[in-house]
């Protein structure tokens, strides 16, 4: 195992938030690849599990705990240090592997903001009490994000997308794991 590196388990509550890209400078530091534009779990967390990635050299095997000593925004990416990780040969060993964090660990969302990751698998109802479907994911259009929802239709998987702002969004209840919205099943 490299050094700073601990053998763990990966906790049930962990989300896949990055992936270290490439050391950076000669004292340890790395890049991280964020998964999400605006990084806040790998700042707020301490404590970092990694997976080693699927292609290419693995130079440890199973989950391994890393100690953050700090982490902070550079240019379109984000750098860390680790503690005992004090050279660039060991930084770079690391390239490649996904970076995990817990679920607990993340800041507390302002009002009327959720995390992508609490929102997929959530069902989705119309004011009408029609079932439209499950979230299955979330994309960025830039203007604004959109529900992708799954749903049956005549036995076949089908898939709808709804705009994921408050015209169309009357309520987000994560501990029912509903969204309700104004939405018709034919649209």
């Amino acid at each position: 195992m490299l050094p700073g590196l601990e053998p763990a388990e990966l906790p049930a509550d962990a989300i896949e938030v990055g992936r270290i890209s490439d050391a950076w400078g000669i004292k340890g530091w790395f890049k991280v690849q964020p998964y999400s534009a605006d990084p806040e779990a790998l700042f707020s967390s301490k404590r970092w599990f990694l997976l080693p990635t699927e292609k290419g050299a693995k130079t440890f095997d199973g989950v391994a705990r890393i100690k953050i000593k700090e982490a902070k925004t550079h240019s379109d990416s984000v750098v860390a240090c680790a503690h005992d990780l004090d050279d660039r040969d060991s930084a770079d060993a690391l390239r490649g592997a996904r970076i995990f964090v817990t679920r607990s660990s993340f800041p507390t969302p302002e009002k009327d903001a959720y995390y992508w990751v609490d929102l997929i698998g959530l069902s989705v109802v119309n004011r009408q009490g029609e079932a439209l479907g499950q979230v299955r994911d979330l994309l960025s259009t830039g203007a604004q994000t959109v529900l992708v929802i799954d749903y049956l239709a005549d036995g076949k998987l089908q898939e709808r997308m709804i705009p994921f702002v408050a015209a169309y969004v009357d309520d987000v209840d994560l501990v029912a794991k509903r969204l309700l919205v104004d939405w018709q099943a034919d649209y």
